[in-house]
């Protein structure tokens, strides 16, 4: 059972107290990161069995690592970059796994500040499902762009990333960021256009 105590501690307390054998600390660690890294992990993989074990994996990786983590980025920055490492593994291991479509659930993550264009369609019914569709086409929008774009474009339009968080997360400069987000922008952009939808 994690401890009482009044006051959840920071990250830096909980992964100090973890190194001494503090298993409780290691958890809240766990409870305030795993639903993050989930929807990273299914974002980039779009199974679900496949992100669960991905995050699993990366917990377990952390957790041995603990002594080499040095602070020099936050820690949800280095799981961050773990997990998604993980997943890009298991992609490349696994180029023919199977798609799944997002639900409306998965979807509302696409509803989040700058992508506003999802709320603009009207209310009711008929807002509803055309609010649907447009989640439906931007997702296979993003689905066709070259994968350092599109996990570029998730971390930081999804995720909600700094530019320089994921310039870490993905290990290149924050340049290559910056021109990744803007093709990849573009390219969503104009297949959008092109069906008619903005």
């Amino acid at each position: 059972m994690p401890s009482k105590s009044p006051e959840a501690p920071s990250d830096a307390e909980a992964i100090e107290r973890a190194r001494r054998g503090d298993h409780e600390a290691f958890q809240v660690l766990v409870e305030r990161y795993q639903s993050r890294v989930h929807h990273l992990a299914l974002r980039v993989l779009r199974d679900e069995e496949a992100a669960r074990d991905a995050v699993q994996e990366g917990f377990l990786k952390v957790y041995r690592s603990l002594d080499r983590f040095e602070g020099r980025s936050s820690f949800y920055t280095w799981l961050y970059r773990l997990v998604l490492n993980l997943c890009l593994d298991m992609r490349r291991r696994d180029r023919s796994s199977r798609e799944v479509e997002w639900t409306e659930e998965r979807a509302h993550e696409a509803e989040q500040p700058g992508a506003g264009t999802l709320e603009e369609a009207g209310g009711g019914p008929e807002g509803a499902l055309e609010r649907a569709e447009i989640r439906r086409r931007v997702a296979e929008a993003i689905d066709t762009l070259p994968a350092g774009q599109r996990e570029t474009l998730i971390l930081r339009e999804v995720e909600g990333l700094s530019y320089q968080e994921i310039a870490e997360a993905l290990s290149i400069s924050k340049g290559t960021v910056m021109s990744r987000l803007h093709y990849a922008r573009k390219k969503v952009a104009r297949i959008l256009e092109e069906e008619g939808m903005v």
